[in-house]
């Protein structure tokens, strides 16, 4: 494949995740996360059945043998990291969204040490710290003497919590080497579905009025969940797994433009802590012992349409 159209494949799939950060500012603004969440991954379900069933053609008995790991990644990545994602974006910008989220591969080098008994050396150690400096630059607006008395932005610390259910995530979906990955997903999907719908029975079902809700969920349901994922694993095809993960720091920079387009402003603290969140992940991301393992987890995207 052109080269070109690979890059192509790529930015699409980061503008598209970009675009749920946007999206999901406005959406929230009307509908409550946990409907968020059941609408957009059940029309995801409607596109990720057929592609699943069809072009992967899975064993389905060997697929439901992994049902307990699939029942956590339910719990930890469709339902944890979206619904908390779409929580966090009722009291934070986009923008302060896709920053922190910036840190997660510094995060899952983290957990892997902590969880995978894996070796850190002292550069990755460097790399841990000025990220979450960028993180801690970000919560308090630049405020460090807001750490004295634990006064944070409620959106910014539900998005932390957002990034250790994806990390979370991402390490259980290691143990699905046998299921294909838009089966995994598919499945994840649909357990989470059938675990939201008491939910959304005793929660009620909000019909939205705006035009530009409407559209947010349907874009929602569509781009992000399903677009994004083709475009990524498509292109993973034809580049490094390792030189694609470069291209997810568009995610912030796409964000960025859309916000800027929509009227936002963008402050020199939030510049100043997504630089050192950017140089934080990259040096964490430096040849280390274990760097198998772990650009294993850093790239489990390839795997998952959660995001």
């Amino acid at each position: 494949m052109n080269k070109y159209l690979v890059f192509l494949f790529l930015l699409l799939a980061n503008l598209f995740w970009a675009g749920n950060y946007v999206f999901g500012e406005y959406v929230v603004a009307e509908v409550h996360p946990l409907q968020i969440t059941f609408t957009r991954w059940f029309l995801a379900l409607i596109l990720l059945l057929p592609l699943a069933h069809y072009i992967e053609r899975p064993n389905w008995s060997t697929v439901w043998k992994e049902w307990k790991v699939l029942l956590l990644m339910a719990i930890l990545g469709i339902i944890g990291y979206n619904f908390l994602l779409y929580a966090a974006l009722q009291f934070t910008s986009p923008m302060n969204a896709s920053l922190v989220n910036a840190i997660n591969p510094a995060v899952i080098v983290l957990f892997s040490t902590v969880l995978l008994k894996e070796r850190i050396s002292k550069i990755n150690g460097l790399g841990l710290i000025v990220s979450l400096f960028g993180v801690v630059l970000i919560l308090t607006e630049g405020n460090l003497s807001q750490l004295l008395h634990l006064n944070f932005n409620l959106g910014d610390l539900i998005m932390l919590l957002a990034i250790i259910s994806w990390t979370l995530y991402s390490i259980m979906n290691k143990k699905l080497k046998r299921i294909p990955p838009i089966t995994g997903t598919t499945v994840s999907v649909m357990i989470a579905l059938v675990l939201l719908l008491p939910f959304m029975f005793m929660h009620g079902y909000t019909v939205p009025e705006k035009n530009l809700t409407l559209a947010g969920l349907i874009y929602m349901g569509i781009f992000p969940s399903v677009g994004s994922f083709i475009f990524w694993n498509i292109a993973l095809r034809h580049i490094d797994a390792s030189r694609a993960g470069v291209f997810m720091n568009l995610i912030v920079v796409f964000t960025a433009i859309i916000s800027l387009l929509l009227g936002k402003t963008i402050t020199l603290i939030q510049l100043v802590g997504g630089f050192l969140i950017f140089t934080g992940v990259y040096l964490t991301s430096l040849a280390r012992k274990g760097k198998k393992e772990r650009t294993a987890l850093l790239n489990e995207k390839k795997h998952s349409i959660a995001k």
